[in-house]
């Protein structure tokens, strides 16, 4: 398939995938999701290639939602509303259940949707400036797309309560210390140490280490879906709020909202 949003290389049995909105800081609209879920779901039929690397073109990662893109304002009817506000979760499932080992080489943001891109990967290698931050809470929003599981797996429920719950943004250091990160490397040295920590994998029985993988994602993440099935809709119930509505307009004007639990 022919790709507008991202590109993919192979290097024998490493495949790397590229979002290529630099422009946009890959901000991710319906399309670009759209794509990474199909590339993701390209991988089942790839024998040869054993690990996949994600990566950003330009100075970040991925900017989460873009929310100039006019394709996020759909109008038509609920039924419609609810399977196109799934395609972030569909795009994260895919990545989830791709069999090979997969790492994020991280540069600059990893925000909101970008963030829950890098947590649904195996491992993550960040670059000395990189930063997460899920910023949804601020404007009114839980956080959706499967991905509260994931980086809670990852840091624990008070750590994560302080990110998703408070908007807190949290720079390589404190990634590294609270695990988010596995390695932290100047920013020069970002792709040779991905590079690196694939060629570590390639060079084991990928039957096994497929099967492994599987294996402590279905342990860790047991109860994930039958507790966050709903949380595209609680989206929806959120976003249609008058609290929602003041954050937004208080974060655009950036003055500070007044909320009422309506």
């Amino acid at each position: 398939m022919r790709y507008n949003n991202l590109t993919v290389e192979h290097e024998g049995h490493i495949a790397i995938v590229t979002f290529n909105r630099p422009d946009k800081a890959n901000a991710l609209n319906y399309e670009h999701l759209a794509e990474i879920e199909d590339v993701a779901l390209s991988f089942r039929d790839e024998a040869e290639t054993r690990v996949v690397i994600f990566t950003g073109a330009g100075d970040h990662f991925c900017s989460g939602a873009d929310l100039t893109d006019a394709g996020s304002d759909y109008s038509g009817p609920m039924v419609l509303r609810r399977r196109r506000n799934r395609i972030g979760e569909r795009a994260i499932n895919a990545l989830v259940g791709i069999d090979q080992i997969s790492i994020a080489a991280w540069h600059g943001a990893a925000i909101g949707g970008g963030a829950c891109i890098a947590t649904a990967c195996d491992f993550r290698i960040g670059a000395e400036e990189c930063f997460m931050q899920y910023p949804e809470i601020d404007i009114g929003i839980n956080l959706q797309w499967k991905s509260l599981p994931l980086i809670t797996h990852l840091v624990g429920p008070a750590r994560a309560k302080r990110l998703v719950a408070g908007g807190d943004r949290i720079h390589a250091p404190m990634l590294l210390q609270w695990g988010v990160l596995d390695e932290l490397v100047p920013h020069n040295e970002l792709m040779v140490a991905a590079r690196a920590l694939a060629a570590f994998y390639v060079n084991k029985p990928p039957i096994a280490v497929q099967m492994i993988k599987r294996s402590v994602n279905a342990i860790t993440g047991a109860l994930d879906q039958s507790i966050m099935h709903m949380d595209s809709d609680q989206n929806m119930l959120a976003g249609s709020s008058q609290d929602s509505k003041a954050a937004i307009k208080a974060y655009l004007s950036k003055t500070n909202p007044v909320f009422d639990g309506d």
